[in-house]
């Protein structure tokens, strides 16, 4: 198949990680994939490492007919079998290009867990064959209260190439570059810090196990609008020494493998959160907040635990159970290893989409 994806997106998180690691395994299996994004977009600088191809256009709006009339244009010129969107501005875009191309595919990919609104005023959520979300909760939120037809959405969770992502540095000399001991116990976030991840609970929380385990460490890998207002709560709360801000990295895997777990604080609209299915994959033990779709991902009390989001004292009692029973933790990270790598694999994520594809080819055909 020849494959074109489009985001509008200039950010780089769980997102356009998945876009990245879809396109590049679809590439890897014979197909021919291109991404339509904007020239400044992190995304395109990614995209060219992975050896993917690259058009830049400007996605300026929603009727940004500047770039649907060109982007139509090069769908024909490429022959393009399937279009894939991703964000609300390129969904428009490129969703009105591909029909105006008669472009055979449209999919789009909702990767958040947040009300659309289907109207004829909002016509974009019509324009797709398919909306694939990345999860079951996500799609029976968009079925139950959003009233979109079940036969337009289908779930296909993100995947995660293990064989690829894996520590590579041993966890004492990513300590030692942290300056962190051994005997350090580190509580890990990997995550843009924007809003709904809510960053500010995680250090509610830690100032509530400072006290009992002098030891206690938060690292968080990542960047964003919210750092400002991170680093102002840290310093008027005293947590400086007990936090760790690393920026975006890109050994997220390495940082995982130095960790001791992995916490999630998010009240809203995560979809399948790509970092918790990396820490589960590599039997890192997990706290997350019941959100979106991890309840796809924890069962709890056997693969990770759970919290209800806005609650620092519940986020902390769980924490707490990690640490003082280091080797029940170890069994949960066990046997969510063994769950997650059967059932969350790039491999299970291509085999679904290839799949897809080929049951709409044989449906117009």
């Amino acid at each position: 198949m020849r494959i074109l994806h489009t985001e509008w997106s200039d950010g780089w998180g769980g997102q356009e990680r998945r876009i990245i690691s879809e396109m590049r395994g679809m590439q890897d299996r014979g197909h021919t994939l291109w991404l339509a994004t904007r020239a400044h977009a992190r995304i395109r600088e990614q995209a060219e490492i992975a050896g993917i191809q690259t058009l830049v256009f400007d996605f300026k709006r929603a009727l940004d007919f500047g770039t649907i009339l060109p982007l139509a244009r090069t769908l024909r010129q490429l022959r393009i079998d399937v279009v894939s969107t991703h964000s609300g501005i390129d969904s428009w875009v490129g969703g009105l290009a591909a029909k105006r191309a008669g472009t055979p595919i449209l999919l789009r990919t909702r990767h958040l867990d947040l009300p659309l609104r289907r109207s004829w005023t909002n016509f974009v959520h019509f324009l797709p064959d398919r909306i694939v979300t990345c999860g079951e909760a996500i799609r029976n939120h968009l079925i139950d209260d959003c009233g979109f037809p079940p036969q337009q959405l289908v779930s296909i969770p993100t995947g995660i190439d293990f064989d690829t992502f894996a520590p590579r540095r041993s966890r004492a000399d990513v300590r030692a570059e942290l300056g962190l001991r051994e005997d350090d116990f580190i509580i890990f976030m990997a995550s843009i810090l924007r809003r709904f991840k809510r960053h500010e609970i995680a250090l509610e929380t830690l100032r509530r196990l400072m006290a009992d385990y002098p030891n206690i460490h938060l690292v968080i890998a990542g960047d964003g609008p919210k750092r400002t207002s991170i680093e102002r709560q840290a310093l008027e709360q005293g947590l400086v020494p007990r936090l760790s801000l690393l920026g975006q990295r890109d050994d997220v895997a390495d940082l995982m493998g130095a960790s001791d777990m992995l916490l999630l604080t998010s009240n809203e609209a995560e979809g399948v959160p790509q970092a918790i299915t990396q820490a589960l994959g590599l039997g890192l033990p997990v706290v997350s907040t019941i959100v979106g779709s991890v309840e796809e991902l924890i069962e709890h009390e056997r693969t990770g635990l759970l919290a209800p989001a806005e609650q620092p004292d519940a986020i902390a009692a769980q924490i707490r159970r990690i640490i003082d029973d280091p080797v029940w933790a170890d069994e949960l990270g066990m046997r969510a290893l063994v769950r997650i790598r059967e059932h969350y694999s790039l491999h299970s994520m291509l085999d679904a989409t290839e799949r897809l594809c080929d049951a709409l080819q044989a449906a117009k055909a």
